[in-house]
């Protein structure tokens, strides 16, 4: 999915949600939920968006209808350590595309 394609649906209000995946590395990618499938925002050579933050991410959706977004942070300390038992659930912590001062 390009920008184009997330702003077409967003005004259609078709994305449930914005999943915005917290990577090793100390980047982001997207993924886009829609009510049947989710989709990676990719960007002009078509390959996964490198986001920087949700600052980043705010800036590049400044004029795209808002929609729910998420930050998804997987927990490393507790899949290295094994000390929890059962599925171990990422992050998960909603967040706005309106700027924050």
């Amino acid at each position: 999915m390009n920008m184009q394609m997330l702003t077409e649906l967003a005004v259609k209000g078709e994305i449930r949600e914005l999943e915005l995946l917290s990577l090793e590395g100390g980047f982001y990618i997207a993924r886009v939920r829609l009510e049947h499938t989710a989709m990676t925002l990719l960007d002009e050579d078509a390959k996964p968006m490198r986001i920087g933050s949700t600052t980043h991410l705010r800036d590049l959706l400044q004029r795209v209808p808002a929609f729910p977004c998420v930050l998804v942070q997987h927990c490393v300390h507790d899949e290295m350590c094994g000390t929890r038992e059962g599925p171990i659930g990422a992050l998960r912590i909603p967040f706005t595309l309106a700027q924050s001062f």
